[in-house]
Order: structure tokens, then sequence, then C-alpha cells
């Protein structure tokens, strides 16, 4: 299993390295970052493109229908539609997500920026992800991309993880800490 999931990331980054290497000889890189935004919401909201896009039982030639019509009326680039359509006849669409990261990944690396992933609670506003990217840029010396995902158990607070470092400023972690020390002292005191 690990094994195939190695080699789906390998897929993935080979098929988003050959899409911003194309992007950046046609000095379409804006425009690729905006049609690969607006696939992601248009997948987020609608089950049903997902699993037309995911589904082994789904012939390409429909997966390709589906595209071409998507790309066409969300006037997606040519050439963000002929990668959608070729992810589709190679049968890539299953590994869509880790196809889409892998792209914003490269795009990021090429621009010399970082990633941070931010836990919360509750969505960061826009000025919150503006304001912790400033934060985080300042502080690490290069840019730094936030993507932030919502995580109820926080109770409230953020975990920032940016590589192999990790910031954990949850409530959730401030209570554990808390009732720790409380049954520390209570042992101690026994």
């Amino acid at each position: 299993m690990a094994s195939n999931n190695r080699s789906s990331g390998t897929a993935a980054f080979r098929y988003a390295s050959a899409l911003v290497d194309l992007a950046m000889d046609q000095k379409s890189i804006p425009q690729i970052e905006k049609d690969i935004a607006e696939l992601r919401a248009m997948l987020e909201s609608s089950e049903d493109l997902r699993g037309v896009m995911k589904s082994p039982l789904v012939k390409k030639s429909a997966q390709q229908a589906v595209l071409g019509a998507i790309a066409d009326t969300a006037k997606f680039s040519a050439l963000t539609k002929n990668f959608l359509l070729t992810l589709a006849h190679n049968r890539r669409l299953m590994d869509i997500d880790n196809v889409l990261k892998a792209v914003d990944d490269n795009l990021s690396a090429r621009r010399g920026e970082l990633r941070a992933k931010v836990e919360s609670a509750t969505a960061l506003s826009a000025g919150q992800k503006k304001s912790l990217e400033e934060s985080l840029t300042k502080t690490i010396g290069q840019p730094v991309m936030v993507e932030s995902e919502i995580n109820s158990e926080l109770i409230g607070g953020v975990v920032v993880t940016l590589g192999s470092l990790m910031i954990d400023d949850s409530v959730k972690t401030k209570l554990e800490r808390l009732s720790r020390a409380m049954k520390y002292q209570g042992n101690k005191a026994a």
C-alpha cells in the first residue's frame, strides 16, 4: 500500500511539474492558478463531480466529455483543459486531489515560498490568514503561504505546522497541560 501511495505521489508530482513547466513557457501561470483554484472549488462543492472524476467505473470518454464541458463553461485556458483531458485519458483522475496539491506545491517552490498548515477551530478570515502569513514570513525570513483547515476539536486557538516545526497554541492542548499539571500536583500531595 505504501508503495502505491508513493507511486501515486510521484505521478502527481510529474503531471504537476509538466503543467507548471508548460505554463511558464507560455507565461500563463496566473491563468493556471485561477483555473486550478476554480476546479478545486468545483470539486469541493459537487459530490457528483468528484464521483465522475474518481470512479473507476466511469469510462474515460465520459470523463473527458464532462471535463471538456466544464473547462469550456468555466473558460479555463486551453492548457488547463488539455491537462485535465490528459489526466482523464491516462486514468489519473482518481489522484486529482494529489495532482492539484502538487501543482500548488510546485508553484510555491518556484516562487521560493514555504507552506504552513494551520488548523483552527473556526475558519480564518482573509485578514487573519494574511496577518499570519506576514508574521510567519517575518519570523522565518522566507515567504510563507498558509493552508488553513478547520479542526473543531481544538476548541479555540491554532496549530501551525511548518515542515518539522509545530506550534500548538490551541485551547485543547492548554486544557490537557492543565489537567496533567493538576494530576501531577494531586499525586505529589498524596
